[in-house]
């Protein structure tokens, strides 16, 4: 998990970073019932800046020929 850490922007509060890291890993895993889960726990309290903390964790995941352009 500690590649993830970087991934995370800085303007999410400490304990929504650390979801989103979760999250992240899990996505990369396959783990849907765990990515429920922690989607379930982001959803109670995300704001609009963890969405995209959220969107940028997940991009930095995928490989590079993989992302959507924009």
């Amino acid at each position: 998990m500690e590649d993830l850490a970087t991934a995370a922007p800085e303007s999410a509060p400490d304990g929504q970073a650390t979801l989103i890291e979760a999250i992240t890993e899990a996505v990369r895993d396959g783990d849907d019932r765990t990515i429920r889960r922690l989607l379930a726990r982001f959803a109670e309290r995300a704001t609009i800046t963890d969405l995209y903390a959220l969107r940028d964790a997940l991009d930095a995941t995928r490989p590079s020929g993989n992302r959507r352009r924009s």
